[in-house]
């Protein structure tokens, strides 16, 4: 249940070789305040507040490397080769029922990397003398998610920049290593967001398509498209809105503006320069439907395709980014961590305590406490 990528940006080799992918997890969302740079609009230098999203990217996993080569019929794989070691969250996502199974994925690989080093040189001799694109195979990790899977997601994420020989040198430096998001992605850069959209099922075609819905007096029903064609041509149209199938679709956002990139080792990472509050992304009482986030995070200004725990896939810009808009460097001013259930009127638990006062339950925690240390 992830975004598919059918394109990747175009190869530039004067640049130097780099990532073109990130997977990422959808957390929730909040607000932050922000003075607007935008000349010629009337809100120029005025606060504004908007929406933003926040996706948790824990680190990937780099585990292998494919070379394809172009034919008339699109890209064709030559060959794929292989880490050392593959862990066994990225081995349980080729197995349909890995707690039944006799746990053999990829241990002809790895035996044959350890037995036989020259197997693998002459892998990766052939996708830099043949390949014309070379792509990282990475995993995600589950185990850092508040997630109830342990399957890993597995993609391929396509090199750019430098020669062949140079990607697929960059590619192997990075394997059995983690990859951190930031560096993929800085902050004030425009990416393209792919993902699956919340399924709703089978619908009619008032919700499906918004139509018109019909006077009272209609027969068998009044939610549908009254006359669907003419006689000739003997058949529906295309354009004639139907029932079924809305939502759960692959859809590819693009431009989406990148407002922050903050480390998960980092409590304050929630604060800006202009509120220094010690806190960090995290709202009261964890994200709503999703938890605590403990890893990377990136803020993508407004909303994101799919519901919360989806798996997001976050792709370079594959449109120019000429805009005055792409340029824009970014400064937050306040970002939002009061909680999202209910009306959140706290920051942090600190502000909350002082507001607050003493509480039954803070007072009954506390004196026992001190009576286990008396005894």
């Amino acid at each position: 249940m992830r975004g598919k990528v059918r394109s990747f940006p175009k190869d530039n080799q004067a640049a130097k070789p780099h990532l073109t992918a990130f997977l990422a997890f959808k957390a929730g969302c909040t607000h932050i305040v922000r003075e607007l740079d935008k000349l010629g609009s009337k809100m120029h230098k005025k606060e504004v507040v908007e929406a933003v999203t926040i996706l948790e990217t824990p680190p990937m996993i780099a585990v292998g490397l494919v070379g394809y080569v172009e034919t008339p019929r699109g890209l064709r794989a030559i060959t794929s080769a292989w880490a050392n070691f593959l862990g066994e969250s990225m081995r349980r996502a080729y197995v349909k029922k890995w707690y039944s199974s006799k746990k053999k994925a990829f241990t002809k690989v790895t035996k044959r990397n350890t037995e036989n080093p020259a197997t693998v040189e002459k892998q990766f001799d052939k996708i830099a003398r043949y390949a014309t694109v070379v792509r990282l195979i990475a995993h995600t990790q589950p185990n850092l998610l508040p997630l109830e899977q342990k399957r890993a997601q597995v993609a391929e994420l396509q090199i750019n920049g430098g020669t062949i020989k140079e990607k697929v040198a960059f590619g192997r430096s990075l394997l059995e290593k983690p990859i951190n998001i930031s560096d993929v992605f800085q902050e004030s850069e425009q990416l393209d967001i792919i993902g699956v959209t919340k399924g709703h099922g089978f619908e009619g075609v008032t919700a499906r398509w918004g139509t018109r819905r019909l006077p009272r007096k209609t027969h068998k029903g009044l939610r549908k498209v009254a006359c669907i064609g003419a006689w000739h041509p003997a058949r529906v149209s295309w354009a004639v809105p139907r029932a079924g199938q809305r939502g759960f679709h692959n859809r590819t956002m693009i431009n989406k503006k990148i407002y922050k990139i903050g480390s998960g080792a980092d409590k304050k990472n929630a604060s800006t320069e202009f509120d220094l509050t010690p806190k960090d992304i995290n709202p009261m009482g964890g994200f709503h439907h999703y938890g605590k986030i403990k890893n990377d995070w990136v803020m993508i200004k407004g909303s994101v395709t799919g519901p919360r725990k989806r798996c997001i896939t976050l792709r370079k810009a594959i449109a120019p980014q000429t805009s005055r808009a792409a340029l824009e460097q970014i400064v937050l001013k306040f970002i939002d961590t009061s909680s999202k259930f209910g009306h959140g009127r706290f920051q942090t638990e600190d502000e909350k305590n002082k507001f607050m006062g003493p509480r039954a339950k803070k007072l009954a925690a506390a004196s026992a406490s001190t009576e286990v240390a008396a005894q």
